[in-house]
């Protein structure tokens, strides 16, 4: 699934390719993709004849704030969703689920192999976490003022959990990901299934300089590619090349030639060096 980095370089990208632009139209090639309206023909007229003023994230969803009426258009990309910008006479992908068309004979396009991701168009004067009920439930931003080590050992001071199941808990800290929470495990030094609330004051704020880190370096490098995830102009991410521990399963730390080792925790693959994380 694309973390807050993938999500953060697509609406960067989408910054650049579509603000100011108004959608002539749009095509739903399957419907259980639009979440709301219930009425294709009626997101489809919310959507047509707006103009994009500019796109946000929260989390891991992407906002399109709509002029000059109001109104949002909500993107959840959830496992393998790409928003890719291509001209309308491209080749039509054999898992396109939506359409958006722009002047110039140019369009936003909306592939997703497993058909999870999901689109809202929020109708004016409302504010999208009343439609998006995912957004009501998000903890803070990590490159926010709010997100602070006390506000870290705030929110784990009662959690039993393994700190890397905790981490994943977006009401704790909104668009850290599987990837992301076991590169900052690692640069912080803490095993993955320490349980949270037995972090110490260093520890936490190790961790909290760490998430920063790892996911402004992978925003740096256009996110990770390791499957499906491209940027609005189909380029892969690169951070997957420099990782320290994610998808390294057998192979020498970078630090220190230990084999990196695998774990499940909470279902999710997890992956760690014994000898720096302990």
């Amino acid at each position: 699934m694309p973390e807050l980095p993938e999500v953060e370089t697509v609406c960067r990208g989408l910054n650049e390719l579509t603000r100011d632009r108004a959608i002539a139209g749009g095509e739903v090639l399957l419907p259980r993709t639009i979440a709301y309206p219930d009425s294709i023909t009626s997101f489809l007229a919310g959507v047509t004849g707006v103009t994009i003023a500019r796109w946000h994230r929260r989390g891991k969803y992407l906002l399109a704030e709509l002029q000059p009426e109001g109104g949002w258009l909500g993107v959840h990309l959830r496992m393998t969703g790409q928003l890719l910008w291509t001209k309308q006479t491209a080749p039509l992908q054999k898992h396109a689920r939506v359409r958006l068309f722009f002047n110039q004979g140019q369009e936003l396009r909306f592939v997703d192999t497993r058909t999870f991701g999901k689109m809202w168009w929020v109708p004016p004067h409302f504010p999208p976490e009343a439609i998006i009920a995912g957004l009501q439930t998000l903890g803070v931003e990590p490159f926010s003022a709010e997100f602070t080590p006390d506000y870290l050992a705030e929110k784990l001071r009662k959690s039993q959990r393994p700190i890397k199941t905790a981490l994943l808990d977006q009401s704790v800290l909104a668009g850290l990901g599987n990837i992301y929470a076991d590169e900052a495990l690692f640069l912080s030094g803490i095993r993955p299934d320490a349980i949270a609330s037995r972090l110490s004051p260093q520890q936490l704020q190790h961790l909290h300089r760490a998430i920063i880190e790892v996911l402004q370096t992978s925003i740096d490098k256009g996110g990770t590619t390791f499957s499906d995830f491209l940027n609005p102009l189909g380029v892969n991410g690169n951070y997957g090349g420099v990782a320290w521990v994610y998808g390294r399963t057998r192979q020498p730390c970078r630090r220190c030639q230990t084999p990196i080792e695998r774990l499940k925790l909470a279902g999710r693959s997890t992956h760690y060096c014994p000898q720096c994380q302990n």
